[in-house]
């Protein structure tokens, strides 16, 4: 166990196998031999010549607490004290940093290991310093190092071992390294109250998270059932399907033995087809003969009534007949259903020098149908252009004159000399009339 002086002036601290007081130091045996009592100021500062780097053992001593510290961590400085010495297996981590800080003073199988260890671990970093020759180079490298605060440990350890390095920049990297420690300590205690809020705050849900897994569970096996339930359906469903399967296979069978016993029957279908085809075509062809039988009906009517137009204007005997006068309609309206658009004007002037008013519709053309039927209401004399309206203008027409009494003539071409014929014929027959 450590042992210590009450007669030393300065506080003890404690290293593995003795202490370190104001005055000697003392340690037990097996740790090793007992060291020298140190002289009372700080040894001068051994300085490597030309450009050699400095070993552990040669850099200051109050340097060596701050490159224990930041260069190691606790379990691997364990581990590689456990290499040169022993120790018992509760040492703190505290007597272990303190043990090696007191070795690194001289150069001995401890400090040879540690150097060895910093050597290997930061060869990179230390290639690159060692292309800096000024103390301002090195300086403006520990300023890097310091912002991009992830090279500290290996800067650290270049930087006080380097050739360039001077009293001043040691003392300022001392102070800069001592500031951070303090720094970051007071990050760990800030980290710790985080940690104990984060560590309450993982409780909470891994409570919640049981509660979800239990809910989970639940969920599983009431998913378990129902998909039990869906197979046993699924299995049942299979069953029927086999034995429908197994009545259409049967149907087949029958099926077959019937086409065996009929074997025209092929042919007695694709007969069936033409006569359903051929019934079709009867459809339409006897729809297609009844169209031109109304046509032909519509001929007929319309030659009958030429003719009775052309007997009544030839009045019989032409040598028996007396003078006809001369044509006037005495302001009657003639309505002209039908004829060719060009020649309306034409018509209209027929009528007006025959003293008439004049109307006009296309029959059904361009105008609407429904409208003819207030025309021939308003009309005295009816000229209805045959060859020039509609199949249903041409059936409205002769109806509603017919039923209504109005004279009506029929042209069968739509020419000026033709309309002016009829309307002289009009013209006459109004005159015989008064």
């Amino acid at each position: 166990m450590p042992v210590t002086r009450k007669d030393d002036p300065g506080f003890p601290f404690h290293v593995a196998g003795g202490a370190f007081g104001g005055g000697k130091r003392h340690f037990v045996a097996g740790l090793g031999a007992e060291m020298s009592e140190p002289p009372l100021a700080e040894p001068p500062l051994l300085r490597a010549s030309g450009s050699r780097r400095r070993k552990l053992w040669e850099v200051p001593h109050k340097f060596h607490c701050p490159v224990i510290g930041a260069c190691f961590g606790c379990d691997e400085l364990r581990a590689l004290m456990s290499k040169v010495m022993h120790f018992p297996h509760d040492t703190s981590d505290f007597t272990l940093h303190t043990t090696a800080v007191g070795a690194c003073e001289e150069r001995g199988r401890l400090a040879e290991l540690l150097h060895k260890a910093l050597e290997k671990r930061y060869q990179l970093t230390l290639k690159q310093f060692a292309a800096f020759k000024t103390n301002h180079e090195l300086r403006a490298a520990w300023q890097r190092a310091l912002v991009e605060g992830s090279r500290v440990p290996a800067a650290l350890w270049a930087v006080w071992t380097h050739p360039a390095c001077d009293t001043r920049l040691e003392q300022e990297v001392y102070g800069d390294i001592h500031m951070l420690q303090h720094q970051v300590g007071s990050g760990t205690r800030a980290d710790l109250r985080v940690l104990q809020g984060l560590q309450s705050g993982n409780a909470d849900l891994r409570r919640q998270l049981q509660q979800a897994q239990a809910d989970v569970e639940a969920l599983r096996q009431e998913q378990a059932a129902v998909q039990q339930g869906l197979r046993q359906q699924l299995s049942e469903i299979q069953a029927e399907l086999a034995a429908r399967e197994a009545w259409g296979m049967g149907l087949q069978r029958e099926l077959a033995a019937l086409q065996a016993e009929l074997p025209d029957l092929a042919e007695r279908r694709m007969l069936a087809q033409q006569r359903d085809f051929a019934r079709e075509q009867v459809t339409q062809l006897r729809a297609r003969i009844d169209e031109q039988a109304a046509e032909l009906t519509r001929l007929r009517d319309y030659a009958s009534f030429a003719e009775e137009s052309l007997a009544a204007l030839s009045g019989g005997d032409e040598a028996a007949a007396p003078p006809l006068p001369a044509a006037d309609l005495g302001g009657k309206c003639v309505l002209c259903v039908g004829g060719r658009s060009r020649t309306v004007h034409s018509y209209r002037e027929v009528v007006e020098q025959s003293g008439g008013r004049f109307m006009h519709h296309d029959g059904g053309i361009e105008e609407s149908f429904h409208r003819i039927d207030s025309v021939l209401a308003a009309a005295d004399i009816v000229i209805c252009q045959a060859g020039c309206i509609s199949h249903n203008a041409y059936w409205r027409v002769k109806d509603i004159c017919k039923r209504s009494g109005k004279p009506c003539m029929f042209v069968k071409t739509g020419g000026v000399s033709s309309f002016e014929k009829v309307v002289d014929a009009a013209g006459r027959a109004q005159a015989l009339e008064v």
